[in-house]
């Protein structure tokens, strides 16, 4: 494992090897020695846009020296707009000309940001010193008009204070670009209230009340110049620190999931949080707010972003050393079996393995839907058995709780999740016959009285080909899953972190019974149509309405298939034929 390197973190590794260099290039009058290594490249492989810097430091009282590494970002020293950035700019200054309108257009936050990172960015948000977003859009629509052009999906997000929301926001499509227009701000807070009086700004005033100085950066479009405004933005940028404009927990009460975007935004791009933005993030004060005054969707949102991101164990791990996993993953107030005390560190030590199983395995052998995924099964994977009581008082999986009341989350995903968890039980007991090279008795399971008549020769393919069919698309996520509880299941995180994860075992694992689920021809098994229709089944039955037995019987002739994959239709339906003939004979005799 590469190390992690974050600015003022002691890199003791490196004094081996940089050792000759720091004796030729000290001496007893120098404090620091600094050393820059282009490039240097971080754990997710991908090239850091910046430097790593070395110092030598010497501590005069003591007598000693250490190493110490700090991360430069590169950071552009102006915005290169790309063309389409030109012509959306354009006609947005040409509509301040055509009305005579003296005022001040700014691109806010996360755009500035990215664009001085070097990166794309397509999430362009407008600032206005003098007028609602609203009354701006209706003036670019009058303009496009009068040249011809047409606006596209004007819209009006209202504000909702209590959800944190204090902004009307105005959006419209330019160029195939959705651009938000919002008015510049600032906020009084009345005595024992926390929804704010909104009034017009300067820029100055709503570059301090934003979630942290490197999203406070504005783009100024009448002069096409970066401003600054709190004054350590761009320098935050370039040392990587995630850091509020104003006192963190103020920032953060104003609107608690700021604390989640600072995770994000600290996971994302490798920076480090402010060590009094961590203090405050973890306080009651502002956890408290987080699980009151903040939507559901919204945290749900801000996490799906970090779960497919580029570091999502880093954030996970995160909130979890802030004491937020519980407020953000919350669980009804009863379950069962009870939840152990330290099972969220359980969750991330599974979320852990499962991201380094990916790389290791290559991202590419997964879409992004199935990453997405197999890394939130792998966080929820302690909570497969747990359940709790729904709406209507049934029992229910606690997994489709944090999807859908935690989170509020799309129906789908908890489905998926759910439905890889249930298949685990049923790979493990593959896994002893799928790597063997030895007829083996498949271990004692429910798999259906569809495998009555299947032929012990043919239950591999068959028990492989209904459990395939049943996770489709997502098998190799529940394969991958599944090695991470075999050869028993781990439910002990002391037992999990002490054989570390055991990878290279677990990798070989997971190839050996991908390649031998290939072998046996089920790959895309899924999309494999039935031989014998369900009308076909009911004339053999001689039934005149569908049922029970005729969804036994489809059971039936998918197991017969399955064990018989050169058969024909009409193979199958003998084969039904006699079957059915038997059992009606020892039915009559008996």
């Amino acid at each position: 494992m590469r190390p992690y390197l974050n600015s003022a973190i002691k890199i003791e590794p490196f004094r081996l090897l940089l050792s000759p260099i720091l004796r030729r290039s000290s001496s007893s009058s120098s404090s620091i020695r600094t050393f820059t290594f282009r490039n240097f490249q971080f754990p997710t492989g991908t090239r850091a846009p910046g430097h790593l810097i070395l110092r030598r430091c010497r501590c005069r009282a003591m007598g000693t020296s250490s190493l110490e590494a700090v991360v430069r970002f590169q950071v552009k020293d102006k915005i290169e707009l790309t063309e389409i950035e030109k012509k959306i700019f354009d006609r947005l200054l040409n509509t301040l000309l055509h009305f005579n309108l003296q005022t001040e257009l700014r691109v806010a936050g996360g755009w500035v940001r990215d664009k001085l990172l070097g990166k794309d960015c397509y999430d362009i948000d407008i600032a206005i010193d003098n007028m609602l977003g609203s009354e701006f859009v209706d003036k670019v629509r009058e303009y496009l008009l009068s040249t011809g052009e047409e606006a596209q999906g004007l819209c009006i997000i209202p504000r909702n204070p209590d959800q944190s929301k204090h902004l009307e926001t105005a959006r419209m499509r330019l160029f195939d670009l959705w651009i938000d227009f919002v008015n510049l701000r600032s906020e009084d807070y009345s005595d024992g209230s926390r929804i704010p009086t909104m009034k017009f700004g300067t820029a100055k005033e709503d570059a301090f009340r934003r979630d942290l100085t490197i999203n406070s950066l504005f783009y100024n479009i009448n002069t096409s110049s970066v401003e600054d405004l709190t004054g350590r933005g761009i320098e935050d940028l370039k040392t990587g620190k995630i850091v509020t404009p104003l006192p963190p927990k103020a920032t953060f009460l104003d609107d608690p999931l700021r604390v989640l975007r600072a995770i994000r935004f600290g996971a994302r791009f490798g920076f480090i949080l402010d060590e009094e933005l961590k203090v405050a993030a973890a306080c009651d004060d502002v956890t408290s707010a987080l699980a009151a005054k903040v939507s559901k969707e919204r945290i749900g949102t801000e996490i799906d972003l970090m779960i497919s991101g580029n570091q999502p164990v880093k954030a996970m791990t995160c909130i979890a050393d802030l004491t937020l996993f519980w407020v953000v993953f919350g669980l009804p107030p009863k379950v069962e079996p009870a939840v152990s005390e330290g099972c969220h560190k359980l969750c991330i030590a599974y979320l852990d393995a499962s991201w380094n199983l990916i790389q290791l395995i290559g991202c590419s052998v997964f879409t992004v839907e199935q990453r997405r995924l197999s890394l939130y099964a792998a966080l929820f994977l302690p909570f497969r058995n747990i359940t709790c009581k729904d709406e209507k008082g049934k029992t229910a999986p606690v997994v489709n709780f944090i999807f859908k009341d935690s989170l509020k989350q799309k129906s789908s995903d908890s489905e998926t999740v759910m439905k890889i968890h249930r298949s685990l039980e049923k790979f493990l007991n593959l896994f002893d016959l799928l790597t063997s090279n030895e007829d083996t008795q498949p271990a004692e399971v429910d798999w259906g009285p569809e495998l009555i008549d299947v032929p012990f020769s043919s239950k591999l393919r068959v028990l492989a080909g209904f459990l395939l069919r049943d996770v489709k698309d997502f098998w190799r996520v529940a394969l991958l899953i599944s090695t991470m509880i075999y050869p028993a299941n781990i439910d002990s995180t002391e037992d999990f972190l002490d054989k570390q994860y055991q990878l290279d075992k677990r990798i070989e694992l997971f190839k050996t019974v991908e390649n031998a689920i290939t072998k046996l021809g089920l790959e895309k098994i899924w999309d494999v149509k039935p031989l014998v229709n369900g009308k076909e089944i009911m004339s053999v039955l001689q039934l005149k309405s569908g049922g029970p037995l005729v969804r036994e019987w489809q059971q039936k002739l998918l197991a017969w298939q399955l064990a018989h994959p050169t058969g024909t239709a009409e193979e199958c339906l003998d084969w039904m034929k006699q079957t059915h003939l038997k059992r009606a004979r020892i039915h009559t005799s008996s």
